[in-house]
C-alpha cells in the first residue's frame, strides 16, 4: 500500500475520527514507534555507537523521558526540538505534544488544558506550532509551556492543524469539509487560504519564511485523482506545480528551505525522495543504492533527510543534494535498534527523528 506523508496522514486520521556515545540513556522502557509495536532497546551505560560513516560525524542523544511509552521526534530549531509521546504509562492511548532542549531531563509537557490529544509538529524562535484534539481538531502554538497555549483555528474551517513555522509563518491545513482540506498560511497578517484553482483539496507541509510546500490532489482525467507536490510563495494564486511531467505517478512536497523543497514521489508501489529548486523540472531523485523505498522530509543548508528502506531494515538518512551523497544515520545509534526516521534538520546539520519508538537527536560534530 502507498504511505502517504507521515504529517499528512496523521491529519487525516485525527480529523476523520543524554548522547549515546557519552552517557546512558534517560528514557524509560521499551517501546515501539508509530509503525510498529517493537521492543525498544534498554538503554546501556557506555554504549557504544556503529563505526562512523566517512564524511559526516554524529552523536545520537535519546530524547526519551521517564515516564512515556513511546515518543517521537518530529521538529528542530534554534536549540529546541519537539514532538510527541504516543502514550504515558499510567494514561496509555494519551498522545501528548513535547518539548525539549537537548536532553532527556529537559522535556516539557505541552499539553493544554481542554485537548484530549496534543502534537508539537514544529519550533523555530521559541514557538511550536502542532495541534490539539478536543471536540474538534484545532491548530495550535505554544511558547514553551502548556499554559502558553494559543489556539490558532480560522473561523470557517471545520478543522484545522499547523505543520511548520519559520519566521513570522506557519502553515497547515483547514477542512472546509470533511473531506476537503485547504492549504492555509497563518502570519501576523492573518489567515490566507493557499488552496489553488484546479485541485480538488490541498494541504501545506513547510515553511522558510518565504516559500511554503504541501501537496494538491488534481483530478485525473476523470479516472480519479492524484497528489502533486506544491510550491507557494504566499497566495494561493502563486501556486507551482512540481510534480514533474513523467516518472513518478504521485508526489508530494514536505519541507522547503533556501530554495530547496523536499518530498518524495511514487514509481509504481515504491516511493523515491525527492529534491526540487523551484520547479518541476529541476527534480532530483534521492533514492540511493540499496534502498527500494525513501523519504525525504526535512531541509536545511543545503542537507536533506529523511529515511529509507532496504534489505537492512528503515534507517534514518542524511543527503546533499544526490543519491550518491548519502550518509545512513542509523550508523550512529549503538547496536540493538532495528527502525530510525529522520523527520527534521535545522540550520547548523542537527537532526531530530525516532528509533524504536525512542525520539532521537543526532548533533552535528
Amino acid at each position: 500500500m502507498r504511505r502517504m506523508n507521515l504529517r499528512w496522514s496523521a491529519f487525516l486520521a485525527a480529523a476523520t475520527a543524554g548522547a549515546f556515545a557519552l552517557v546512558a540513556s534517560c528514557g524509560g522502557g521499551g517501546g515501539g514507534d508509530s509503525s510498529q509495536s517493537q521492543q525498544a532497546p534498554p538503554s546501556q551505560p557506555g554504549a557504544q555507537p556503529q563505526p562512523p560513516v566517512a564524511g559526516a560525524q554524529y552523536i545520537a542523544t535519546d530524547l526519551h523521558p521517564s515516564g512515556f511509552a513511546f515518543t517521537d521526534g518530529w521538529g528542530i530549531g534554534n536549540g529546541e526540538q519537539v514532538g510527541q509521546s504516543e502514550a504515558t504509562r499510567s494514561q496509555p492511548g494519551v498522545t501528548h505534544a513535547l518539548l525539549w532542549r537537548g536532553s532527556a531531563l529537559s522535556v516539557v509537557d505541552l499539553h493544554p488544558s481542554g485537548f484530549d490529544v496534543s502534537v508539537a509538529q514544529a519550533t523555530s524562535g521559541g514557538v511550536q506550532v502542532g495541534w490539539g484534539t478536543g471536540a474538534v481538531l484545532h491548530a495550535l502554538k505554544w511558547l514553551g509551556t502548556a499554559g502558553s497555549a494559543v489556539d490558532l483555528h480560522p473561523s470557517g474551517f471545520l478543522n484545522s492543524m499547523a505543520f511548520s513555522i519559520a519566521g513570522d509563518q506557519i502553515v497547515g491545513a483547514g477542512f472546509v469539509q470533511l473531506d476537503t482540506p485547504h492549504a492555509l498560511l497563518w502570519s501576523s497578517g492573518g489567515v490566507v487560504d493557499l488552496h489553488p484553482s484546479g485541485f480538488t483539496t490541498s494541504s501545506g507541509q513547510g515553511t522558510d519564511g518565504s516559500q511554503q510546500v504541501g501537496s494538491g490532489a488534481n483530478p485525473n482525467g476523470g479516472m480519479g485523482v492524484i497528489s502533486h507536490a506544491l510550491l507557494w510563495t504566499g497566495t494561493a494564486a502563486s501556486a507551482v506545480d512540481l510534480h514533474p511531467s513523467t516518472g513518478f505517478s504521485i508526489t508530494t512536497a514536505s519541507a522547503v528551505s533556501g530554495g530547496q523543497q523536499v518530498g518524495e514521489g511514487f514509481i509504481g508501489s515504491n516511493a523515491h525522495a525527492l529534491l526540487w529548486k523551484g520547479s518541476a523540472q529541476s527534480v532530483v531523485d534521492l533514492n540511493p543504492s540499496g534502498f527500494f523505498d525513501s523519504h525525504a522530509l526535512g531541509v536545511a543548508a543545503g542537507r536533506q533527510v529523511g529515511y529509507g528502506s532496504g534489505s537492512g531494515g528503515t534507517h534514518a538518512l542524511l543527503w546533499t543534494g544526490s543519491a550518491e551523497s548519502v550518509v545512513d544515520l542509523h550508523a550512529f545509534l549503538p547496536p540493538g535498534f532495528t527502525r530510525s526516521r529522520a523527520n527534521g534538520i535545522d540550520a547548523s546539520g542537527n537532526i531530530i527523528g525516532t528509533a524504536d519508538g525512542h525520539a532521537i537527536l543526532w548533533v552535528r560534530q
